[in-house]
């Protein structure tokens, strides 16, 4: 899927990430990339955390069963169920299907 090939957004990338815990991931360089049920920005967009500034890299829609430790590891995790136990966590009564698809948002800091 190239971007122009992309749905409308659901959301704006204000919203991509906003956990306190996440968004010190960002800003340590463990986090360089987020899943969202729906789409939050588009590529070249940039999101601002505490005054520092991100690049969205890509935006592409993957299937939970896909995700591998890498994956998680661009998440600020370990591993795929440690990354699962935590989203699971956020969202009490989730269900986790491996077939069920979210959207990969990629990012790099902007000034490094």
């Amino acid at each position: 899927m190239n971007k122009q090939e992309l749905p409308p957004k659901t959301c704006s990338i204000e919203r991509l990430v906003t956990n306190e815990a996440d968004v010190e991931l960002v800003l340590q360089g463990k986090k360089t990339a987020t899943r969202r049920n729906g789409r939050y920005a588009d590529e070249g967009e940039i999101m601002e955390l505490k005054g520092e500034k991100y690049i969205v890299d890509k935006v592409y829609s993957q299937a939970l069963g896909e995700l591998t430790d890498e994956h998680a590891k661009q998440e600020g995790f370990q591993t795929v169920e440690e990354y699962k136990e935590t989203i699971l966590s956020y969202h009490p009564g989730m269900p986790w299907h491996p077939k069920m698809r979210v959207w990969v948002h990629e990012f790099s800091p902007v000034n490094k």
